[in-house]
């Protein structure tokens, strides 16, 4: 059977399988008769972030869904998290976002939303999948849907946001860097801190269509990190392409990863004994400083695979309102049904706001353990980890830190990469473990800071 969705949708380069305008005809076609259920009309809602091949896909999903019958409503650019609190205020059937998330401009994806506004289970994607090579009918010509384009979803959004913190809570006297990643926050994220009271700098606010997650955004926080320190900044707050994730900068321009913030959010949600289950869910990327915290807190930290939905499964299923991952994915289900960066930060702020403190004192919880991080590029289909020298040199470096840390070597589940995750007490010893996996990887160790992704990372 035909495999197009990986951890997040559908993913790949533009114009290439499977993100071309055909899969994107087919899968709103099929997707359109998964989620019709009765013979009353049906409607799926459909935004996007700012890349330039959002047009293509987007008037393709939307030839595909009317063709099935359901009726379209277009939102434009929004953030991720906004279609899934749409699909459900609006009371559409289902939800779609045009998006490649952090990845840069010549990659775009497609999320799908059932009802609920959450992300599809895997029964609903095999479904759809396993349609995918069926013939079935379409609409009759009366039946087919029809599209529109609506003004004020970005309004419903702020105005949605502006709920999660309580009402007499203000931001008048902060200086906050907003970096939206020139994608889908572009508009509404400074608009939302500006209507808070704060005084806000932009960055990142005027997309072009190719410069999405070009040197800025969570996944580059440079440039909101020295737009912190050159402004005298209280908060910068970076987002990825679509606005799914946040890292924060504290005053002294610090990166603050997902990590702390799940660990400042619990923190206060369990004094305002808000915390439910006083539990966390993470996934096996979280450092395990993370652990050590919440445990000392009687906080217990439940570990998933990587990918948020994975982590909003888990909460689910154990009742729990606080989750996340490191990269800056934060769930808080008591608004979200997804990861939602504006509103993560909503909640750092309002910690801030409470404690009196700076962001350097009121969110940077715990000291992490190091952790080196490394991502291989290896080619489409390639399955390296099925190499014996591969297989060898992770058993030879988790055998030299024995239970004194971890090696986590996993295939990414949005590209073509192998990702590398080694944490211990000793940065140098990790470093070179890293180096030596990847290395095997790619075959020629003199050549590996070369293909390695430039999101190398080493924190202490």
């Amino acid at each position: 059977m035909m495999r197009i969705f990986g951890t997040d949708g559908v993913r790949g380069r533009a114009n290439s399988w499977p993100m071309t305008a055909e899969l994107a005809l087919r899968l709103g076609q099929i997707a359109g008769l998964h989620f019709t259920r009765s013979d009353r009309r049906h409607t799926v809602v459909i935004g996007k972030d700012t890349r330039i091949s959002g047009y293509m896909i987007e008037n393709a999903l939307v030839a595909g869904f009317t063709a099935a019958g359901m009726d379209v409503v277009l939102t434009g650019p929004l953030p991720t998290p906004a279609i899934g609190m749409l699909t459900r205020s609006m009371r559409a059937d289902a939800g779609v976002m045009i998006s490649a998330s952090h990845n840069v401009y010549s990659d775009n994806g497609i999320k799908l939303f059932g009802p609920d506004g959450y992300k599809l289970s895997d029964e609903d994607e095999a479904a759809i999948e396993a349609g995918l090579q069926l013939s079935p009918a379409m609409a009759e010509p009366s039946r087919i849907g029809r599209a529109q384009r609506i003004d004020g979803a970005g309004d419903r959004y702020i105005e949605f946001a502006k709920r999660t913190i309580p009402r007499d809570l203000r931001l008048d006297g902060l200086k906050v860097v907003i970096d939206a990643a020139n994608g889908a926050a572009y508009r509404v994220a400074p608009r939302l801190i500006w209507e808070l009271g704060a005084e806000v700098i932009e960055v990142g606010t005027a997309p072009d269509g190719l410069n999405i997650n070009e040197a800025c955004g969570s996944t580059a926080p440079e440039a909101a990190c020295e737009a912190v320190r050159m402004h005298g900044a209280d908060l910068g707050i970076a987002l990825d392409g679509d606005a799914d994730r946040v890292h924060l900068i504290d005053e002294t321009g610090r990166v603050i990863d997902g990590d702390q913030l799940m660990a400042a959010i619990a923190e206060e949600a369990l004094a305002r004994g808000a915390l439910a289950g006083r539990t966390v869910v993470a996934t096996v990327m979280s450092n395990i400083g993370l652990e050590r915290h919440l445990a000392g807190l009687g906080i217990s930290l439940h570990r998933t695979k990587v990918g948020d939905r994975y982590v909003v499964e888990e909460m689910r299923r154990l009742g729990a309102n606080v989750g996340g991952e490191q990269s800056g994915h934060i769930i808080l289900s008591d608004h979200t049904t997804t990861g939602d960066g504006l509103i993560a930060a909503l909640q750092a702020l309002a910690a801030m706001r409470r404690s009196g403190q700076t962001a350097s004192k009121s969110l940077a919880r715990f000291k992490p353990l190091p952790q080196v991080l490394r991502n291989v590029r290896v080619a489409d289909g390639a399955r390296p980890l099925d190499q014996e020298r591969v297989r060898r040199a992770i058993d030879a470096a988790k055998s030299e830190l024995g239970a004194s840390g971890r090696i986590l070597v996993r295939p990414s589940g949005t590209e073509p990469v192998i990702r590398i995750m080694a944490e211990g007490e000793d940065a140098d010893l990790l470093a070179r473990m890293a180096d030596e996996i990847g290395a095997a990887l790619v075959g020629v160790p003199a050549i590996l800071r070369g293909v390695a992704d430039p999101a190398v990372r080493l924190s202490a």
